[in-house]
């Protein structure tokens, strides 16, 4: 319902579970007990079974299911969970969930919507990490892990977190903004059995006159680390202390560092800790008057022989990529989307790649790049094209071509993100007959309603094809010159679809209807730049309770239309977004953002944010 479970790159089974008031079901006697006779044991007998029971259920569907049965069970639930997914901070107040949950050990908190990655979401909007923390120091005492997402943190939220909870481990910050170095610092030094550190495409909010040597502050000695993540970190760090931090932490399997490391400091750090498994190498090239280190760096790609993850490779010197083959053909994963890599210098990496199973890479690969992918990563689970110029009249460099491509050669592949500038229908339908087991599709065809670059006709009939054939699929990603029909198609085979976006696509109301009355499981819906007005919007008033939000911008939306949706849907929290609210009713909207909240609308939304 409210609340999803998954990790931090937005998964989607439930995660907390509520009926629509958020009380617990009614009581009843259990389906075991005789007609007319009491239980054989108490209460508290039961409910000390139950939780001995429940402590052996680990998905949180189940435990979802179970909260449900009756109020022993309810309770019980709760005293036994220890981990909590929020999937919208402002669906539950801190209040309300630690009031329920008494043990977490461990919490998952997610922020703004996911089109503040798009700069659609104005700063400010929200999403504070204070309340949260200020809720959590009196009723977790035991609390050993925090993941954010795009959340605001503060420098004196992160002091909180390390000086509050002597049990505390790991921190992963991921999409954030609001803190310094400073924060970082205190976590490093107060938190003495700091597992990991995952900082992952945050806004750290340094001016170099106040940046803090946050890596000296780890106390000496052994350290208990396992994974150092700090790739977006923009400011340099004091190598010297890194060295010697990764020296005495003989349990790092994951290192990631930012780009002021380079591949001359790379091989130092890689010979301290030839055991890493996941690295990400920085700045892939030396800096001026360093000299040429390709043979160091050779010898360390050499003696790692653990390594099955790369990232990094941020300002590629193309002369240094030889030092990785050593190691490529243990490789299962490869991150080469900060890398500006052409074919001829892709080809001898790749076609070492044999059991490669998730690739990301930018567009300058082009076709033929992806068709050696093809030939060489027949285990290929996930792959990700990125677009090196993202502009609308940019030439794109892969197409329909690549995507054939892969379909043909990669057939186990579950999972594409692709992005390119022209797309056919056959190899849409391609791609949906040869890899059925597609679970995430998201094809970002860029430019406004582009048709099939060869028939001129609208891609309705490959996206239909992709939620007929791939009977695992549950997120969808669609754009491109789309009519009503491909919508049609997705209420009538899209039954599992859990994630939908849409952008500068459909050509009537009835589109949304379709998706709204047709895909039961929905739980996130963005939309953006579609002629969806507030018939559209309606037509999901049964659906949205279910939801997990409702996200449309520059749409035909009204005032009107939302405010009738706040008052039939008493429970749903109606955002309207956008600088200035004019006084007719009538006017488009810029931006909706709407989410079932257990605690009704939320009390720190700035001026710019207007609550129906």
């Amino acid at each position: 319902m409210l609340l999803d479970n998954g990790d931090c790159d937005d998964g989607d089974d439930d995660g907390w579970s509520l009926n629509p008031f958020g009380t617990a079901p009614p009581n009843y006697r259990p389906a075991f007990t005789l007609a007319g006779h009491p239980p054989p044991f108490s209460d508290q007998v039961l409910e000390n079974v139950l939780e001995n029971v429940l402590c052996f259920l680990t998905s949180h569907r189940d435990r979802n299911a179970a909260s449900l049965v009756c109020k022993s069970w309810f309770r019980a639930e709760a005293q036994t969970r220890l981990e909590l997914f929020i999937g919208n901070c402002y669906a539950v107040s801190p209040a309300r969930a630690v009031d329920r949950f008494r043990c977490i050990q461990s919490l998952v908190l997610k922020g703004k919507p996911r089109f503040a990655d798009f700069n659609l979401v104005p700063l400010g909007w929200g999403a504070l990490f204070s309340p949260w923390v200020a809720a959590m120091v009196p009723s977790y005492p035991s609390l050993e892990r925090v993941c954010l997402k795009r959340m605001t943190v503060s420098d004196a939220d992160l002091v909180i977190l390390a000086t509050s909870f002597p049990c505390f481990r790991d921190l992963s910050l991921i999409c954030c903004d609001g803190f310094t170095t400073a924060g970082l610092a205190a976590i490093a030094e107060r938190c003495r059995r700091l597992r990991s550190l995952d900082l992952i495409d945050n806004d750290v909010e340094d001016d170099d006159e106040e940046v803090v040597d946050w890596v000296s502050c780890f106390p000496p000695g052994k350290t208990w680390l396992e994974s150092l993540v700090f790739d977006c970190v923009g400011c340099a760090v004091n190598f010297e202390a890194l060295e010697a931090l990764v020296a005495r932490s003989p349990s790092l399997w994951r290192l990631r560092v930012n780009e002021h490391v380079s591949v001359g400091r790379l091989f130092r750090l890689m010979a301290r800790a030839p055991q890493l498994t996941h690295l990400g190498t920085g700045s892939f090239s030396s800096f001026e008057g360093e000299g040429d280190f390709r043979p160091s760096l050779k010898s360390a790609f050499m003696a790692s022989q653990s390594l099955v993850c790369l990232s990094g490779f941020r300002d590629l010197a193309p002369e240094y990529l030889p030092s990785i083959y050593p190691v490529c053909a243990n490789l299962i994963s490869l991150n080469l989307s900060y890398a500006q890599i052409t074919t001829d210098q892709l080809k001898p990496v790749i076609t070492r790649c044999h059991n490669l199973q998730t690739f990301w890479v930018l567009d300058s690969v082009r076709d033929e790049g992806l068709r050696m992918v093809a030939a060489t990563c027949k285990n290929l689970r996930e792959l990700r094209v990125f677009p090196l110029d993202a502009t609308e009249d940019s030439e794109g460099s892969v197409s329909d071509i690549g995507l054939v491509a892969i379909s043909e050669g990669c057939r186990k592949l579950q999972s594409i993100l692709y992005f390119c500038q022209t797309m056919t229908n056959a190899a849409i339908i391609a791609m949906s007959n040869n890899c059925p087991d597609l679970v995430v599709f998201r094809l970002c065809i860029m430019g406004r309603h582009r048709p099939d670059h060869l028939t001129g006709e609208p891609m309705d009939e490959g996206f239909g094809a992709i939620v007929k054939n791939c009977k695992k699929l549950t997120r969808l990603a669609i754009s491109g010159l789309l009519s009503d029909r491909a919508f049609a198609y997705i209420g009538k085979y899209g039954k599992l679809v859990r994630t939908l976006s849409v952008a500068f696509a459909g050509n009537s109301d009835l589109g949304l209807r379709y998706v709204l009355e047709g895909c039961p499981k929905l739980q996130k819906l963005e939309i953006r730049d579609s002629p969806f007005g507030d018939t559209g919007l309606l037509s999901g008033i049964h659906h949205y309770y279910n939801m997990r939000f409702l996200w449309m911008s520059s749409c035909k939306v009204s005032v009107k239309g939302c405010k009738e949706v706040a008052t039939r849907l008493p429970h749903m929290v109606v955002e309207v977004i956008r600088d200035r609210l004019e006084d007719d009713n009538s006017v488009a909207l810029e931006k909706l953002y709407m989410y079932r909240s257990l605690v009704g609308p939320r009390n720190d939304a700035p001026s710019f944010v207007k609550l129906l």
